[in-house]
């Protein structure tokens, strides 16, 4: 362990690192059609994947050498990874900020036990309200365990409870303002997250975005709402309806690409780490964990990573060059 407090880990544009991105898993309960297709994944070897400990281990001395302030798990679907609330205790305990990102499929299971373990924050993708279609979109007819994984959430405590939803037109853009009113009538904040081209089944369009700019228009055009102050490195623009009932946010990672402000990295379920969601290259933690490196290696194997952070992905640009891994891969 370093004897000196941490310092910051800062990339070649000046950005401070302090978030770290976790997919626990690869697999998942749900085969959404941006994000997986329908059969035939090749999932990742359970050896390959990083232990709770591993993962714990390069979260501390990400804590502890540079003061990273936030840890998400995501998957694949977190929840569904064995014994999930023993990590989320484990990352409580370096003492920041733990949230999960969650289909919410079985979360009505162990909601007050995540509660209790530790876990801080909870955002829920939720990309329709429609039974029929949400089967279509996730290949599974999951919802009213999704709902129930919500309601859940709100009775152990955990405030606010934020939806994410993934727009694409043609699919769900006509219930915009349906899922805005979901969350001003329940006490949710609902984002709506741009169509990005990590889908598996490589179908992605500019013409399928939906961009901010519309989601805000139409939503305002039902309830007049005004923008909060700037996110910093947060994703998402929120703004706030004038009558009180709450927040809604949009994550522009098309339209208006947030780069500027990343303080992120991100760790795959096996053990590699990414700059960026849309990086191109990865460095390989897991080998070095397993080769019994010592804590110095690896944070020297982090500063050399965080040392080729791009200024931003290229989705907007004739050069952008789509990631090898879809979404579900990655971690979201």
């Amino acid at each position: 362990m370093s004897t000196s407090g941490p310092r910051d880990l800062v990339d070649p544009y000046g950005r401070v690192v302090r978030d770290l991105r976790i997919a626990v898993t690869d697999r998942c309960n749900f085969r959404c059609t941006y994000c997986m297709p329908e059969e035939g994944m090749e999932w990742i070897p359970r050896s390959e994947i990083l232990t709770f400990e591993e993962i714990t281990r390069v979260a501390r001395i990400c804590v502890e050498r540079y003061g990273f302030e936030g840890i998400r798990l995501t998957g694949g679907e977190p929840t569904i990874r064995h014994d999930f609330t023993r990590l989320v205790e484990q990352l409580a305990g370096l003492g920041v900020d733990v949230a999960v990102t969650t289909n919410a499929a079985t979360l009505r299971n162990i909601a007050h036990e995540l509660r209790a373990a530790g876990l801080h924050r909870i955002n829920i993708s939720l990309d329709t309200l429609d039974r029929a279609k949400f089967e279509r979109m996730t290949r599974r007819d999951e919802l009213d365990h999704v709902l129930a994984g919500i309601a859940a959430a709100q009775d152990a405590g955990f405030e606010p409870v934020k939806i994410n939803a993934v727009i694409e037109r043609g699919v769900n853009d006509d219930e915009l303002v349906d899922l805005a009113r979901f969350g001003r009538e329940h006490g949710l904040e609902v984002r709506f997250i741009e169509f990005m081209p990590l889908d598996a089944t490589d179908e992605w369009q500019r013409s399928k975005v939906v961009g901010q700019d519309e989601i805000v228009r139409l939503i305002g055009e039902v309830w007049p709402i005004e923008q909060e102050p700037a996110r910093g490195a947060a994703p998402a623009d929120r703004w706030r309806y004038l009558d009180g009932k709450g927040l809604v946010g949009v994550i522009p990672t098309v339209t208006k690409p947030f780069c500027g402000d990343c303080d992120r990295v991100r760790l795959t379920a096996d053990g590699q780490l990414r700059t960026c969601l849309f990086a191109t290259d990865e460095f390989d933690l897991r080998a070095a964990l397993r080769a019994g490196e010592t804590d110095d290696q690896i944070a020297d194997r982090i500063e050399r990573a965080v040392g080729t952070k791009w200024a931003g992905q290229q989705i907007n640009q004739v050069n952008f060059i789509r990631p090898k891994r879809n979404m579900s891969q990655i971690g979201g």
